[in-house]
C-alpha cells in the first residue's frame, strides 16, 4: 500500500513496506529547497542538477542505493527497470540521454518518465510494460509538453497519471520557459480538480483495466 508525496518539480517520494524510493531530487536552481528527505533508493533520470541532487538525500539505512541508468535492479524487495530514452527528439543530440524508470513496489507498478523528450518506440513501450501509476512531465521546455504528454498517455495506457515538471509558484526562477499545469488539464478535458498532498494507492483502489485513465494533481509538500 504505497504512499506518494510530491516534493516539487519531478521529485516524488514513494514509501512502501519494502522501502522508500525518491525520484529525481533537485537542487536550488529550481527556485525551491527540497530539504533533506530520507530514502533507501534514489532514481536519477539524467545528470542535470535539477534532477540529480543526490547530496540532498539522507540514507534511511546504512547506504543509499542510487539507480542512474538502464538495466534491471532488485533492492530489498523493490524491483526497478531502467529504460533508455532521450531528452530530445534527435536521439539525444541536443540534450543527451534520459532513463525512464519502472518501479514495482507493494504490487503496484510505477513509471517515472524523467525528462522524456519524445514519443516512445514500440520497443520502449514493451520494455516499460503494464503501468498502474505514471509520473508524467507536462510543461514542455526541455521535455514533452501538454500535447505530447497526452500522446504518451495513449501509448502507455496507465491507470493513473500524476503530472510533474510544469511551471509552478515558487519556481519562477527556473520554470519561466515551462507551461503551467492548466494547459495540460485543458488538453485532457478536465473541468475541475483538487490537488492532493498525499496519495495512497493499492492494486484494488486503482481504476479497473479498460477504464479511462484518471489524472490526479498533487500539491508539493514543502
Amino acid at each position: 500500500m504505497p504512499d506518494i508525496q510530491y516534493l516539487g518539480h519531478s521529485c516524488f517520494r514513494l514509501r512502501g513496506r519494502d522501502g522508500i524510493i525518491l525520484t529525481d531530487p533537485f537542487d536550488r536552481t529550481v527556485g525551491i529547497d527540497i530539504g533533506k528527505p530520507t530514502a533507501h533508493i534514489v532514481t536519477i533520470s539524467h545528470a542535470h542538477p535539477d534532477h540529480s541532487n543526490i547530496a540532498a538525500v539522507r540514507p534511511a539505512r546504512e547506504q543509499l542505493f542510487v539507480v542512474d541508468g538502464p538495466g534491471e535492479y532488485e533492492v530489498g524487495g523493490v524491483l526497478i527497470t531502467g529504460v533508455r530514452t532521450f531528452h530530445d527528439k534527435k536521439r539525444g543530440a541536443e540534450l543527451g540521454r534520459n532513463t525512464v524508470f519502472v518501479i514495482h513496489l507493494d504490487d503496484v507498478a510505477f513509471c517515472h518518465l524523467g525528462d522524456l523528450g519524445h514519443e516512445l518506440t514500440a520497443h520502449q513501450i514493451e520494455e516499460i510494460g503494464n503501468i498502474d501509476v505514471l509520473f508524467l512531465p507536462v510543461g514542455g521546455g526541455e521535455t514533452i509538453g501538454p500535447g505530447d504528454a497526452s500522446s504518451i498517455i495513449s501509448q502507455i495506457e496507465p491507470r493513473l497519471v500524476i503530472p510533474m515538471h510544469f511551471a509552478a509558484d515558487g519556481q519562477q526562477s527556473f520554470t519561466h520557459d515551462l507551461a503551467p499545469l492548466d494547459r495540460f488539464i485543458h488538453e485532457m478535458g478536465i473541468k475541475e480538480y483538487t490537488p492532493q498532498e498525499k496519495l495512497t494507492v493499492t492494486s484494488s483502489s486503482l481504476p479497473t483495466t479498460g477504464d479511462e485513465t484518471r489524472v490526479i494533481v498533487m500539491q508539493p509538500v514543502l
